[in-house]
């Protein structure tokens, strides 16, 4: 394989790992009955006037598997950081003590834990869209190539290679889908 194609294949390859990335933080949003501080990734509060993510403002951790405790760095900014979560919509009801914000996470219903799979499953056919994407914008530059000089074989065999580099992070994706399955259906 020349050159070309090799760059082609390694630039990818590197666009596949960031899907992989991606998919691996989005579903790492979904909760799947414990408490995990990323839960919250997503909240951004209202930080004198800018929306700042929730970990620039507070510590946040799990002392256990059923609590997300919240501890601002200002007293002043629990307010802001209680109402961030009631609008965020996740399902939670912060409860604000004074010095600190509790989140009791509430136990999922069995019909909640199958939209969650659901979820999953919808987060797992995005990144394989991506994929594909990809390997698509891999084959089209390889194709530009053969008409620019490159030998049909050497086409031939970067094409063989990028549908087996897509196979396998394909096939990690449904990994990654499996794992989260079992955790998210696991009571």
């Amino acid at each position: 394989m020349n050159d070309i194609a090799k760059k082609i294949i390694d630039t990818m390859q590197s666009h596949m790992d960031k899907s992989i990335s991606h998919l691996e933080t989005e579903l790492a949003k979904i909760r799947a009955g414990k408490a995990n501080p990323q839960m919250l990734e997503s909240i951004h509060v209202d930080y004198y006037g800018s929306q700042t993510p929730l970990h620039q403002v507070a510590n946040v951790n799990t002392p256990d598997a059923r609590t997300i405790v919240i501890q601002p760095w200002e007293k002043g900014m629990l307010g802001p950081i209680e109402k961030a979560i009631q609008i965020a919509n996740l399902g939670f009801n912060p409860q604000n003590d004074g010095s600190i914000i509790r989140i009791a996470v509430p136990p999922l219903t069995e019909e909640r834990r199958k939209d969650l799979v659901k979820r999953c499953k919808a987060e797992g056919e995005n990144a394989k869209i991506s994929l594909r994407s990809i390997r698509k914008e891999a084959n089209d530059a390889i194709k530009k190539e053969l008409k620019k000089g490159i030998t049909e074989d050497e086409a031939r065999e970067a094409e063989t290679k990028i549908q087996q580099t897509t196979d396998g992070f394909i096939s990690k994706v449904d990994k990654h889908l499996e794992t989260k399955e079992k955790e998210v259906m696991t009571v």
